[in-house]
């Protein structure tokens, strides 16, 4: 039997900025449009927070079972490390999609629109699919893409919605550095796997696109969101607050560009997740004062 700790330690804590950021901005843009909802931010951000860390189990379970986690660089896995069962890991995958449907509906209730149980189902579907299923896209390169929307453009999206009710061009602007800076997060995750993933058949983007373009990648994926903060001072003036982060991606872009490998990447994407929450905290004050 797993401990808590371990139980923690499988949830991958670093990488819950990617549930965390995207609603931090979306509420910022409710704010700034006068339509801040403090329990349906709450919501927004559960249901985030239960469908990372569903998606984190289910990748668990899904590489445990086929043997992908037997040789690793990174933390440890509940499955590949023998700590848990896969049946006990499935079930807390299982477990979290399910709270997250049941907080997304009264979000779907509250605001009558019904279409986005659509967008719910999407995402959670794309959470099991990652690597679960006979055909993971997360084993076809698609992994980013899909981090993209759904840890990006969708969750900025939806928590500036379920707050004003409207669609905002504010909340699609903001979703796309937002949505780069999560992408970094599986970029370097991946680049740090990129030998051991080659070797048991998970064709990550990292493993099609070879270390170097990898890390260069990787580069753009944390210098991009500072032209774009930049580039929407025209909509939100004081979203060029978010370039005040830029100091905290000088280290691990300069690490990654280096040529560092296994371990050292680890570090990297601790600043990583440091920088996301830095720069999301930024441009939500700066959305929030300036739309």
């Amino acid at each position: 039997m797993a401990t808590p700790a371990q139980w923690l330690a499988g949830a991958r804590p670093r990488t819950l900025p990617n549930a965390i950021v995207p609603v931090m901005a979306g509420t910022g843009v409710a704010i700034g449009e006068g339509g801040f909802s403090w329990w349906r931010a709450v919501l927004a951000l559960l249901v985030a927070l239960l469908l990372q860390i569903g998606v984190n189990y289910a990748n668990d379970y899904s590489d445990g079972i086929r043997g992908t986690d037997d040789q690793r660089v990174g933390p440890m896995r509940l499955v590949g490390s023998r700590a848990a069962t896969p049946r006990q890991v499935l079930t807390a995958a299982l477990g979290c999609f399910a709270a997250a449907a049941v907080l997304g509906l009264v979000l779907v209730v509250v605001t009558r629109a019904w279409w986005v149980l659509l967008v719910g189902a999407a995402a959670i579907a794309a959470a099991w699919f990652y690597t679960g299923g006979s055909r993971p896209y997360g084993y076809r390169a698609l992994g980013e893409a899909a981090v993209f929307v759904f840890f990006g453009v969708v969750p900025v999206v939806g928590t500036a919605f379920v707050q004003t009710e409207q669609l905002s061009w504010a909340a699609l602007a903001a979703s796309v550095p937002v949505g780069l800076l999560s992408c970094s997060m599986l970029v370097v995750n991946n680049l740090r796997d990129v030998g051991t993933d080659g070797e048991s058949g998970k064709r990550t983007l990292a493993v099609v696109l070879g270390a170097p373009r990898t890390r260069t990648l990787y580069a753009a994926c944390l210098v991009v969101p500072f032209a774009i903060a930049l580039a929407m001072v025209p909509l939100a003036p004081a979203a060029a607050l978010a370039v005040l982060a830029a100091p905290l991606a000088i280290s691990p872009v300069r690490t990654v560009l280096a040529g560092a490998v296994g371990p050292a990447l680890i570090g990297a994407l601790q600043q990583t997740g440091k920088l996301q929450m830095a720069y999301g905290a930024l441009l939500t004050i700066g959305l929030a004062v300036s739309l």
